[in-house]
């Protein structure tokens, strides 16, 4: 990835020291005036420990956005007020998924930003349409999850028709359950329950910010509404163009790609973790692990597909590496299982809002594009992806399966190009797994006004806010008075990615950014 710099500025490396300025806005809120009435907002202290000053609201907008006066459902809002005298409006956050909660994210965001910055804008949680405390909160088939699953590699037909009587089951019990619901759970809705919240607030324009999912949330709101952007941050891109088959088809290879710098990692290590110093020796070590656990789940709980569900967030966030060697070493070197249940049950188990997720994430992904219906084009193509990318592609598979079977008519996705927008910031790690580097350079070229931010050499996912100081300076240079980068080629700036973490001292907890667990844990997995 290092030769990737040069290309990615071409002669304009210098000039990603040098801005383009935008005046900031004036701040007071608008009293624009709708067909409807805009609902009014109660905001009640729902403060914790880390984040004193929170409040929260809810917020009726209608089912159907075209029935104005119809049935109604109801969003959770939270917000962390403005403190200045300068006041930049509201500051909407997405964490992704979709079905990802964002209530605690204005927290994080808010404590996270530089103080001065922060204090300039009330900052908006909320859960979208289906999610967490908004209601109704969608829960299909709780337990989906629960182990010990099929194995997730269809080597045999039984095991291909265990995984599809699973994908069948959660499609048909989300059609059961919430036959009502189901047209109306997708982007489209999400966005314009987005505007809603932007009346309730009684804000002319937005500020947006989103990671992963959320960007193409923000920038669909973009291309539907652009007179209303004020300013609009997207980290972690998704690839508008591929939404959502093909998306995943790639993240697969992405993955692959991930994991495989993991285990040369351990390699690296191979003082503290005893598996020795080629990768590639690692990889079919793990994978023995894999079948051996295909066999005999560790303490009755881990199988080959939990063990993917553990190792797979380790693709999203590096800081999980040394816990995943850990348990990894354990198992091998020790035969203790123990460590791989903990890992399990700190990175790959389902509870209830992680059941309430993937119902979200199923009914808007299966809802806002097609996907074949022809299960043999299924089989064919993610038996072609595994044969040069085996780490998930099977796992990612049946994790989006029901989408064969979704009991919805689907859409067409969103042209997200858009030329009416004011500047745009753009994050980009070069090794995202989950929204590959390739999101960011087509995002960039959509969006007419855009400077896109990369992170050269970065493999994390959602990298602002996360302990990389170049990056956050370029997110509050822009928050503060709309300064962007301008360089010309690939990138308009370029940031060096922090160092892998180290391996844990004994007895210690692995170091790592103090803020980059804390958004990772609210970022979630399987954007």
């Amino acid at each position: 990835m290092r030769k990737r710099a040069a290309a990615l500025c071409g002669a304009a490396v210098v000039m990603a020291g040098t801005f383009t300025a935008v005046p900031a806005e004036a701040s007071a809120p608008s009293t624009e005036t709708t067909t409807t009435p805009a609902a009014k907002l109660t905001w009640k202290s729902c403060a914790t420990e880390d984040h004193p000053t929170l409040q929260c609201a809810s917020l009726k907008v209608p089912l159907d956005h075209r029935r104005p006066h119809g049935e109604e459902i109801t969003l959770a809002l939270s917000r962390v007020p403005h403190t200045a005298r300068t006041f930049q409006g509201p500051l909407l956050v997405n964490p992704g998924g979709p079905g990802g909660s964002g209530l605690t994210l204005a927290g994080f965001v808010s404590s996270s930003l530089p103080p001065k910055v922060a204090a300039q804008y009330d900052v908006i949680g909320f859960d979208p349409r289906g999610v967490g405390a908004s209601k109704p909160a969608l829960d299909c088939k709780p337990g989906h999850f629960d182990p010990v699953r099929p194995d997730s590699l269809p080597t045999t037909p039984a095991i291909e028709r265990a995984n599809l009587a699973r994908a069948k089951s959660f499609a048909a019990a989300c059609g059961k359950k919430y036959a009502h619901l189901l047209p109306y759970i997708d982007t489209d809705g999400a966005v314009r329950d987005m505007d809603a919240i932007r009346q309730a607030l009684g804000a002319k324009k937005i500020n947006y910010f989103g990671y992963s999912y959320g960007t193409y949330l923000g920038a669909v709101y973009a291309k539907l509404f652009p007179e209303r952007v004020r300013r609009l941050v997207l980290d972690s891109v998704v690839d508008p163009t591929d939404v959502w088959y093909e998306a995943n088809l790639n993240q697969d290879v992405a993955f692959n790609d991930r994991h495989r710098a993991f285990l040369a990692w351990v390699a690296e290590h191979d003082t503290t973790y005893g598996l020795g110093t080629d990768p590639e020796k690692i990889e079919a070590t793990w994978y023995a692990m894999r079948t051996a656990l295909a066999k005999k789940p560790a303490g009755g709980t881990v199988g080959a597909s939990e063990l993917e569900d553990t190792f797979i967030p380790g693709g999203y966030y590096n800081g999980y590496w040394p816990n995943l060697a850990e348990a990894f070493a354990a198992y091998v070197n020790d035969k203790d299982p123990e460590p791989l249940v903990e890992a399990y049950e700190d990175f790959g188990a389902v509870d209830a809002s992680g059941d309430n997720g993937y119902s979200v994430y199923t009914s808007v992904q299966c809802r806002d594009a097609d996907w074949p219906r022809d299960w043999r084009r299924w089989r064919e193509d993610n038996w072609a992806v595994y044969e040069k990318a085996p780490f998930m592609t099977w796992n990612n598979a049946w994790y989006n399966a029901p989408c064969a079977f979704w009991p919805t008519q689907s859409l067409r996705p969103v042209n997200v190009a858009n030329g009416k927008l004011p500047p745009v910031l753009l994050f980009q790690a070069t090794g995202d797994a989950a929204t590959p580097y390739e999101g960011g350079v087509t995002v960039h070229r959509l969006l007419a006004r855009s400077s896109l931010v990369v992170e050269e050499g970065g493999g994390n996912h959602g990298i602002t806010l996360s302990g990389n100081a170049c990056l956050d300076r370029h997110l509050a240079a822009y928050l503060r008075d709309g300064t962007v980068p301008r360089g010309y080629g690939e990138a308009d700036a370029v940031c060096e990615a922090l160092p892998d973490p180290e391996p844990a001292a004994a007895g210690k907890a692995a170091s790592a950014p103090s803020n980059g667990s804390a958004l990772h844990g609210l970022l979630g997995f399987r954007h």
